[in-house]
């Protein structure tokens, strides 16, 4: 069992939303696999990790950002190992000593450090509201791809962008927030372009539905249950579904994939994925880079055996069910820090 301290004092209910993702699963809402592998310790000197108990954006200000360092301090002094939690669609890793170790969603691989670990995001099974069971698709003479999401070309929606991307960028500047830096990308309007390019090729069978907001801007409960069932019907019905990043270097869309038991068509924008050390990414989605995005889907997809192709959707299924969802993904956590502890 691995002992972890955190300053209780945090996990009240409107940090709710804020707390270290594992801490969730053994405080809030107990979950009985994880805490049969992680126990609270109420002092630091008896904890095997010490972890920050919110997202580390919440101690940007001032004396907070004084607490997080004596909080890493002490645990340090004491030799322990550290573990935060850097939230939202940027975050940042600390790297103050090897013994520090960030969980965040998104970063540039070639900047990240070796003790960032990359989280999934945690969605709820596809399947658990939708209304078919998974089952694989045969492989057809031509790759067949889907996508239903915000892309568009609208000169405005670049502009609304940039401004976005220089309001954000002031407030770093600044020190109101504290993230990692991330170049202007516009990613509504390249993924406009992108699937456009792959809308006109012939060896391409494709399933676009294009939305000109997030969620296609709707309000009530009816119709995100509507447009929900659209994006899960559309993923359900073709094999291959297309995936890039939004405003942080990281796609859900990825995973809701996976978790479909379909096939990612993601393009390469220097993404760093999730235990990258235990799994064979390149055995479960197509990576391709911007400037050979169809060529690359075209010859993977002449390039994998009938059985193959059915073989991948069954074990994207089973690597979502195993190392990506929230428990799975912890368990495999607890496996990595237990043997380096001992």
């Amino acid at each position: 069992m691995l002992k972890l301290y955190t300053e209780q004092e945090y996990l009240i209910p409107e940090n709710r939303r804020f707390v270290f993702p594992l801490l969730f699963d053994l405080w809030y809402a107990p979950n009985t696999n994880l805490v049969e592998k992680y126990q609270i310790v109420s002092e630091i000197a008896n904890c095997d990790i010490a972890v920050v108990p919110v997202d580390i954006a919440r101690f940007d200000a001032g004396k907070k950002q004084q607490k997080l360092n004596d909080f890493i301090d002490s645990a340090l002094n004491l030799n322990k190992k550290v573990w935060m939690y850097s939230a939202g669609d940027y975050g940042k890793s600390i790297s103050v000593s090897n013994q520090v170790y960030t969980f965040r969603l998104s970063g540039f691989a070639s900047k990240l450090n070796a003790q960032t670990f990359i989280l999934p995001s945690f969605i709820n099974d596809p399947y658990a509201s939708f209304s078919k069971e998974f089952r694989t698709i045969g492989k057809l003479q031509q790759a067949q791809i889907g996508f239903v999401g915000h892309a568009s070309h609208s000169f405005l929606k670049k502009i609304k962008e940039y401004l976005l991307f220089l309001n954000y960028n002031s407030r770093r500047f600044i020190g109101e927030i504290q993230t990692d830096y991330q170049p202007f990308y516009p990613s509504g309007v390249k993924r406009y372009q992108y699937l456009k390019l792959l809308e006109k090729n012939p060896e391409i069978k494709t399933n676009f539905i294009y939305r000109n907001q997030y969620r296609a801007g709707v309000k009530t409960e009816a119709a995100k249950k509507k447009t929900t069932l659209e994006f899960l019907e559309n993923m359900e019905s073709n094999p291959y579904t297309f995936c890039m990043r939004g405003a942080g270097n990281f796609s859900v869309r990825f995973y809701e994939t996976l978790a479909m038991g379909r096939i990612p068509l993601v393009v390469d924008t220097d993404f760093s994925l999730p235990l990258d050390n235990e799994i064979n990414w390149e055995k479960h989605c197509v990576i391709a880079k911007s400037n050979k995005i169809a060529e690359t889907l075209i010859h993977f997809h002449q390039n994998c055996s009938s059985e193959d192709f059915e073989l991948i959707q069954r074990n994207n299924r089973k690597l979502w069910q195993t190392h990506l969802e929230r428990e799975a993904y912890f368990l495999k956590i607890y496996s990595i820090f237990k043997t380096d502890i001992q």
